[in-house]
This record gives C-alpha cells, sequence and structure tokens, in this order.
C-alpha cells in the first residue's frame, strides 16, 4: 500500500504539472492558432479577453495583469510539481489557483465551465496531494533524508 502512494503521488504530480503547463502552451500560441483542433486561445490576446470574462469587474489591461500572474503562478506551480521541490507549498498554491478559477467560471460562465476543464478536481487533487506525508522521488525527499 505504501508503494502504490508514493507511485500516486507522483502520477499526481506531474498530471497536475501538465495540467498547468499545457494551458500556458495554448495561451502563447504554442498549440496553434485559435480554433484550430484542441486549441482554446491560440494566443495571448485571445487569453485576455477570456481571463476579462471571469473577472468581468476588471478593466481589460487589468485582467491582462492578473493573466499574467496566473500564468507565472502555473508555470512556478508546474516546475515545482515535476522536479519535487516544496511539492507542499506548491500543492497549497496550486489548491488556491485552481479554487480561484473554479470559483470565477461557475460565478460568471455557468457551473458546466469548471467541470469541462476538470478545475475542481484540480484544485481537489491539489489539497490532496498537500496532505501526504512524504513526496518519494523528490528534492524535498533527498533533503528530509539528509
Amino acid at each position: 500500500m505504501k508503494n502504490t502512494l508514493q507511485i500516486a503521488q507522483l502520477y499526481l504530480r506531474f498530471a497536475l504539472a501538465i495540467g498547468f503547463l499545457l494551458p500556458v502552451a495554448d495561451r502563447l500560441g504554442f498549440m496553434g492558432p485559435a480554433g484550430q483542433n484542441s486549441v482554446s486561445w491560440g494566443s495571448w490576446d485571445n487569453f485576455v479577453v477570456y481571463t476579462n470574462t471571469l473577472m468581468p469587474y476588471l478593466s481589460r489591461w487589468m485582467a491582462g495583469v492578473m493573466g499574467f500572474l496566473a500564468t507565472v503562478a502555473e508555470v512556478s506551480i508546474a516546475i515545482m510539481f515535476i522536479v519535487g521541490f516544496k511539492i507542499r507549498t506548491a500543492a497549497y498554491a496550486s489548491f488556491a489557483l485552481t479554487l480561484t478559477f473554479a470559483l470565477c467560471m461557475t460565478i460568471f460562465s455557468g457551473i458546466k465551465a469548471p467541470f469541462n476543464y476538470s478545475v475542481w478536481a484540480d484544485s481537489a487533487g491539489s489539497l490532496l496531494l498537500a496532505s501526504i506525508a512524504t513526496y518519494r522521488w523528490s528534492i524535498d525527499f533527498i533533503y528530509d533524508e539528509a
């Protein structure tokens, strides 16, 4: 059972990390142009417009700032999950970020929107990851053992 938990936490870390990195690649245009199969935004401008729909109380400029901050957080969290550095901190940050996404999506886009992108599941998975005592196969584990 203990080995299963070690594999599950590694799987969850990587799944969450990839779940952050692919949308970042999409909004930066690395996945192709908007309208192409499996491309949501295709450009930063399209992403800012979408961000503004989730935060309509902000100006477009401020929505761009919030989108930029979210992007930096997503990339940082993903890297921390992949290399296994400060996993618990990253997991709590991931929980807070995805919970914020889920709430904004629910309020301003409807209840179905966050479920279409598994945002609630990502938020719950992040909270579960934060509750694990030991993160095998990580920088954290190496320094805890030393």
